[in-house]
Parts: structure tokens; sequence; C-alpha cells
């Protein structure tokens, strides 16, 4: 560890649960606490809690603040009501993905914008150079924790009021709780239902707390990681970057077109959102035991010595599959379910194929 790295407000919280840490993103951040399969299965089987403080936060206000949000977006956020989020891209002019975003509308003239940790100084200043003083970035001030797992609804109920069976899909909400503001928003990176909340950091400590006292476990980046793998959803950096774009990534229903607005790379879309892409962001999965890897060879069976027809932009072993999972950016013709690979581990080739995507679906 570095005396550059952050530290997160809940450090002693994670200290206390027994956290070993690894650096990401600049931050110090808790890896795991008693295993990642055990953090991945609990949150499968169970409820996990995440500490994911290191995200990127900005309020906007302002009664134009959805239109010129959508001036950077590639989601017709406009179309929003209070209380609704929606997932969303910044492009770069080339069409390439520079974030992922989740916009929450908050009021008539108030919003939330949630990135990633990576790119968090990179969007506020996006975001400030459409909005100026209308955008407040409220990371600094605030703690955020995401609850997930199939008992998360009945967790969330009575530690904070919130019945996960009235309230809608990709809804927020703000209430009062011990005195002070908690933001939830149904959102979440794992497959597995829940939400994340934001508040300030002497509130977050207390509702690491009551979250914990209600039974559910404290889970690191480990297994963070490999649920969200097994959902198939993309980690930026690695699965989508500005040598992607939306549609190749699978992501085209996150790109409006039909309303005609502007927007940063609306340009470079519209021709590829008219063709087939030429590589498809696909899903792989290993025959043979193995732990694949970002970066690790993806062969073709009958000439592997023909070398590399693609790298894995993700990979690892699945804890809920029992096999080696990754994805990859496939030529077309090969992003068909069936079709048979193989993945360089350790000089071998491991037999592979290409199955559905998401790897895993929670049970409705």
């Amino acid at each position: 560890m570095t005396d550059t790295l952050r530290e997160l407000p809940l450090r002693e919280a994670h200290e206390r649960a027994g956290a070993r840490w690894a650096p990401f993103a600049g931050w110090n951040m808790p890896l795991q606490y008693t295993g990642i399969v055990q953090e991945h299965r609990a949150v499968r089987t169970h409820a996990g809690i995440f500490d994911v403080s290191h995200m990127g936060r900005v309020e906007v206000h302002g009664s134009d603040a959805g239109a010129r949000i959508r001036g950077i977006t590639t989601a017709n956020v406009t179309r929003l009501e209070p209380g609704r989020s929606r997932y969303t891209l910044y492009c770069t002019e080339s069409g390439g993905i520079a974030d992922d975003v989740i916009a929450y509308r908050l009021a008539p003239d108030r919003w939330l914008l949630v990135h990633n940790a990576d790119n968090a100084r990179a969007d506020a200043d996006r975001v400030r150079s459409a909005l100026g003083d209308a955008m407040t970035d409220i990371a600094p001030d605030t703690a955020m924790l995401a609850v997930q797992g199939p008992e998360a609804a009945a967790v969330l109920r009575s530690v904070l009021g919130i019945d996960l069976a009235t309230f809608a899909r990709h809804g927020c909400v703000e209430i009062e709780w011990h005195g002070g503001r908690v933001f939830f928003g149904r959102t979440g990176y794992t497959g597995e239902d829940g939400g994340e909340c934001i508040t300030d950091h002497d509130r977050a400590r207390q509702l690491w707390d009551a979250f914990l006292a209600a039974g559910v476990v404290p889970a690191g980046l480990g297994a963070r990681d490999t649920l969200r793998l097994e959902a198939a959803l993309p980690l930026h950096g690695h699965d989508i970057s500005p040598e992607t774009h939306p549609y190749e990534a699978g992501l085209g229903w996150a790109v409006s077109l039909q309303d005609g607005a502007p927007f940063t790379g609306r340009d470079a879309l519209v021709p590829l959102a008219a063709r087939e892409p030429e590589r498809r962001l696909s899903c792989v999965r290993l025959l043979e035991r193995g732990v694949p890897r970002a970066e690790f060879p993806v062969l073709d069976p009958a000439r592997p010595a023909a070398g590399p027809m693609a790298h894995l932009s993700s990979g690892a072993f699945s804890p809920t599959l029992e096999a080696g999972i990754g994805m990859a950016y496939l030529p077309a013709p090969l992003a068909v379910v069936g079709t048979p690979l193989a993945i360089e581990i350790r000089g071998r080739a491991i037999p592979a194929e290409v199955v559905a995507r998401p790897f895993y679906q929670r049970p409705s």
C-alpha cells in the first residue's frame, strides 16, 4: 500500500470485520473478509453488504438539468419520472464508451449521477463542463453501501422500512433515518435484488452496523467481481472502454437515437446502429478445469497454433457454476451460442464454448 491510496470513511468498521486490503482505482479497498468464494455464495443464497464508497457521486440541480445531462449521456434521461433511474453511457466523439453511469432523478429539478471510481474525476469534469455550478460533488462527504441477495428485501424492510414488494425496480427514494437523510436506489452490480444506500459518514457507520446485526455478510471486491461476471455485467476498463462501442458491447439498449437530441458521440453512433457489429462481447465457459483471466488468448480449437483470434476481457472461476468463465469480443460469426473455442491457460488450450448471456440469472 502506498501513501497515495485514499481510505474509506468506514475503514475501522472493515478492520473489525476482518477485512484484507488491496489497492483499487486509487483506493485502499477490502478485497475479502472470510474468503471470496464464501462471500460470493452468501450473496447468492442470503445477503451481502459491499462498501462502494469509492464510486463517484455528483448531484445536479436546475430546471434544465435533465436536458443538459441528456447532452452528455446516450439515453434519453429526460423521460425519467422523479423516483426513477436509468443506466446510460458517456461516449467519446467517436462513439467509444468513456464510462457507464446510473442517472437517478430525485425530484423534477434534482438528479444524482453515480460513476465508476477509475473515471470519477474525469466524469465529474465532464458533468461540470455541461452544468457548471449546478453540479455538486457529494462523494467526499458521503459513503455508499450496497446490500444484495435473495434475503436483501427482508433486511431492507427491517432496517430501513423499505418494502421492495411495492418498490419499483430501478426506483429511488430519500428517507429520514436516525435523524438524517438516506438515499436508496433499487440498483446493484451482482445480478441479485437489493439496493444501494448513500448517506453521511456517521449515519453510514450506523447503517453498516445495523445491516450486520440483521445478519448480512460483509463482502469485498473479490466477490463483487465474480458476482458481476456471472451476471455478465461489464467492467469499464476491461469489457467496455473508449475502444469499444455500445452495439458491439451489447449495450445498444442504453442508447436513445429516436428523440433526435444531440449528445456527445451521437454522430458516430448513428451509422454504427444501422449495421451489424463486426464483433460482439460474448460469454465463454470452460469445459474442463481451469481459471481464465483477463487477457488470456482465445483460440480456434481446430487451429490452436494459428494464434489468438481474441483475448478475454474478463475471466474468473464461477463459484455458482463451479466452472471457469469469461467474456471476450469475438468475431460476429463466432459469437453464437454453442461455438467451440479454446482458452490458452499456462500454455495449454483448454476447451470452451460460447454460452448464453448472462451466465447466471436469479430465479424470478
